[in-house]
């Protein structure tokens, strides 16, 4: 009898196909695949419709309509059901993670910026279907679970910590605000760089960045030989509460933009950063502090609150002359999350502003787990280390 439903549904596919050409193949996989979940549940049970049979392992139960999206439109199927044990069509399951796959894609193509209006024309183009509010939703709920169990991985040694922040606007109670997104760098003790997450708030600055310093602490980094950033004061703040033993390093670009803020004529800005560069290429601490020394008596009399503030300011720069030679270059900026800041900069300008913080940090978490997975691939390592 199973043999005789099998020819049926062939031949009923064929004759589908004979009547009505490509405009019958839907209709046909219906009824083929409608068949084969027959058959599948035949030999999960045992037995096969109505036969008897003493190894049986449960009942046929009817079927239970089910409508499924699928490049060749919606199929209505109907999914054979069992009693006194579980059974799900493994046809129809690999069917679902496609669906699933195709879902996720559509929600990555809104994290790419992509207008809502385009990606359902391009669904619409390359699968003859439309995609719902709901199912957009769905396929976000999946990617956040994704990237959710990225952010909050376990984390272990890691030498040198890069902290950097940049601002996204964000629509929260008929206003737009900024959104301050803090982003953690760390090279490995492998040498191999890594991004230690992210997180999005429109919370005050010190408390946001404790919270986050705290988070990476507790998902396990330890060993932390430097940490490199701007002066901001939340940041500061936070980091000496976290991280009170660390030796800091200022970034030496931000401080060289900070001196342009004391120089009381154009003119000086040019020598001025030629005289800064030099400080902080100097080949050790200790040339780097008499160079500091001639700064400061050069320009007492003509730029007094540069040359104090340089005396006070550019020793915060000077912490990688600890590392060996060729880290410094690699540690002596925050270079390392800039760069980040500008790809994630070059997504969200199509974006322009966030309906709320979930959506910024969704798209900020997909762009540093991408990028994430390059560099811990990469075959080059950032640093090299002799221990």
């Amino acid at each position: 009898m199973a043999q005789q439903s099998q020819d049926s549904a062939i031949y009923d596919a064929v004759e589908l196909l004979k009547d009505n050409g490509f405009d019958g193949v839907a209709e046909a996989v219906t009824v083929l695949m409608n068949a084969a979940m027959v058959v599948e549940r035949s030999e999960y049970l045992g037995a096969r419709p109505y036969e008897r049979s003493d190894d049986r392992r449960g009942y046929a139960n009817g079927f239970k309509g089910k409508t499924v999206k699928t490049r060749l439109g919606e199929l209505p199927l109907k999914v054979p059901q069992t009693r006194d044990c579980e059974f799900y069509p493994q046809s129809l399951e690999k069917g679902l993670r496609s669906e699933r796959a195709l879902l996720l894609s559509i929600a990555e193509m809104y994290v790419q910026g992509v207008s809502t209006r385009r990606v359902k024309r391009i669904v619409e183009e390359l699968c003859g279907m439309d995609v719902s509010s709901t199912q957009v939703s769905r396929a976000a709920a999946e990617l956040d679970e994704l990237l959710t169990a990225w952010r909050e991985r376990d984390l272990g040694r890691y030498r040198y910590v890069v902290l950097d922040a940049q601002y996204e606007k964000v629509r929260q109670g008929g206003q737009v605000l900024d959104a301050a997104v803090l982003i953690a760098c760390g090279v490995d003790a492998e040498g191999r760089r890594d991004i230690l997450g992210c997180s999005v708030s429109l919370s005050e600055a010190e408390v946001h960045w404790r919270a986050f310093l705290s988070s990476l602490k507790d998902r396990g980094l330890y060993g932390v030989e430097l940490i490199a950033s701007d002066a901001h004061e939340g940041l500061q703040a936070a980091r000496r509460a976290v991280f009170p033993s660390v030796p800091w390093q200022r970034c030496q670009f931000h401080l060289q933009q900070n001196a342009g803020q004391y120089v009381p004529s154009v003119a000086m800005r040019s020598p001025l950063a030629a005289d800064i560069r030099a400080i902080f290429n100097a080949p050790d601490q200790h040339e780097a502090e008499r160079l500091l020394e001639m700064f400061v008596e050069r320009y007492q009399k003509t730029a007094p609150k540069l040359a104090n503030w340089a005396e006070e300011a550019l020793p915060q720069g000077f912490t990688v002359f600890s590392l060996p030679p060729a880290h410094r270059r690699r540690l002596r900026t925050t270079n390392l999350v800039e760069r980040l800041n500008e790809e994630i900069r070059r997504r969200t300008r199509v974006a322009r502003l966030f309906p709320n913080e979930a959506s910024c940090l969704r798209l900020v978490s997909a762009v540093l787990m991408e990028i994430a997975e390059d560099w811990q691939t990469a075959e080059k390592r950032y640093v090299t280390f002799s221990d």
